[in-house]
C-alpha cells in the first residue's frame, strides 16, 4: 500500500477523534481500510505459503492449507 494511503488512513483516524466524519470521509475511510486489510491478508497468506515445519528427523514439511471452518 502506498505511503500516501496509509497517511490518509491515519489522518482520517485523527480527524475522527476530533469530530464526526462526513459521510464522504467515512466512506473513504472504510474503502481504505478494506484495501489495507486485503493487502495485509494477501501478505500473510504469502508468508504462510512459504513456511515449512522441520520435524525431529530434520525433514521439512510444507504447511497444509485448511479448509473453511464449520460454524
Amino acid at each position: 500500500m502506498l505511503q500516501e494511503k496509509l497517511d490518509r488512513i491515519n489522518a482520517l483516524a485523527r480527524l475522527k477523534k476530533e469530530r464526526e466524519l462526513t459521510p464522504e470521509e467515512a466512506a473513504e475511510q472504510a474503502l481504505l481500510r478494506q484495501e489495507y486489510l486485503a493487502e495485509w491478508r494477501q501478505g500473510a497468506i504469502e508468508v504462510l505459503e512459504n513456511t515449512y515445519i522441520v520435524d525431529q528427523n530434520g525433514v521439512k514439511h510444507k504447511l497444509k492449507k485448511k479448509g473453511p471452518r464449520p460454524h
